[in-house]
């Protein structure tokens, strides 16, 4: 059986244990084991499950030669406690497990995931007073995914075709000043806290006492904060200008981009290290041949993960990156 069906996270790390599955012996004597078993959480629950799940763990089955099999974590941390317990080979997970499971369990990074063509993205941060906040003349770029055009400035978008790429602007932050009102999301989200937070931190700001911090929920909520008055500087992911066009048409002109944090990983896949090299070798190029191996599997990855394709490309710089932003978070 290829499928396990969704339990809940503490169960379903009870429930994976697999014989022969785990050997730390496997790295050293290149033995293949003689099945894997891979946690996840999919973007679908319930009926859809194995129907999403099962031609990605078909296609690996046939490529390996082994059995594989998909197990639902409720959660990202569920998957590197599976891992750990020796009880999943394989992880498809966010990017702070990522950072835990390589940093706690040596676990190896292999694949990153893809999402419309990019495997980061930048925090941005929008104002409506340019005038206090951009240094030089206000500018548009073309945002490639909807063809929109919204407004830029500090050199983070020299061209004509806005690509995102953060970090820049950032020592613009330092003019935020005493109660200025900064919307910001809930202190998990990485684009809407996280990593504002380090970044306006990391210009001398107090961010308990310098700044008048206006809750909000979504990106969407951040920016049209900005857009209607309630808040003077926003955070969310870019351009999620784009999700508020239909409310707010005229949101490229009364709100611009002004400084891109760091660049945020998106999540990939990790194996543990008991796995032989030449396993990891031939599952790895699977996983990154499998979105194109047939228009079903890019539906069934982009249905199942949210991914458009994996990349063996990791920058494993911006993952420790991440860890080092999450860690200020602890506690």
């Amino acid at each position: 059986m290829r499928i396990s069906s969704a339990i809940p996270a503490v169960l379903a790390v009870a429930a994976l244990a697999l014989a022969g599955c785990s050997s730390p012996d496997g790295a050293d004597d290149g033995e293949w084991p003689e099945e894997l078993t891979i946690s996840l959480v999919p973007s679908v629950q319930g009926e859809d499950l194995a129907e999403a799940l099962d031609p990605l763990t078909e296609y690996l089955s046939d490529g390996l030669g082994i059995e594989v099999n998909g197990v639902v974590a409720t959660d990202y941390a569920a998957t590197v406690e599976a891992l750990g317990a020796g009880q999943s080979q394989v992880i498809i997970t966010d990017a702070g497990s990522l950072y835990h499971a390589t940093t706690q369990f040596d676990a190896e990074l292999i694949l990153r995931d893809v999402r419309f063509g990019a495997t980061s993205y930048a925090s941005m941060a929008v104002t409506n007073n340019p005038d206090k906040y951009c240094d030089g003349e206000v500018v548009t770029a073309s945002y490639e995914a909807s063809d929109d055009e919204f407004s830029y400035c500090n050199g983070i978008e020299p061209g004509s075709e806005a690509t995102g790429e953060g970090p820049g602007g950032l020592e613009a932050l330092a003019k935020i000043d005493a109660d200025t009102p900064v919307a910001l999301q809930a202190a998990t989200s990485p684009a809407g806290y996280q990593y504002p937070i380090v970044s306006i931190k990391e210009q001398g700001i107090d961010t308990d006492q310098d700044i008048d911090q206006i809750p909000v929920e979504g990106n969407n909520n951040a920016i049209l904060a900005v857009y209607n008055g309630d808040a003077e500087v926003g955070f969310a992911y870019w351009d999620a200008r784009v999700d508020v066009l239909d409310e707010a048409p005229d949101v490229a002109e009364k709100t611009v981009a002004f400084a891109y944090t760091d660049m945020i990983p998106n999540g990939g896949v990790a194996v543990a290290d008991s796995l032989p090299d030449d396993l990891v070798a031939e599952l790895t190029e699977l996983m990154d041949d499998y979105a194109s191996s047939s228009d079903e599997a890019a539906t069934v990855m982009f249905d199942l993960v949210g991914l458009s394709d994996w990349t063996d490309e990791t920058a494993e710089d911006e993952i420790d990156r991440y860890g080092e932003v999450l860690e200020q978070f602890t506690n």
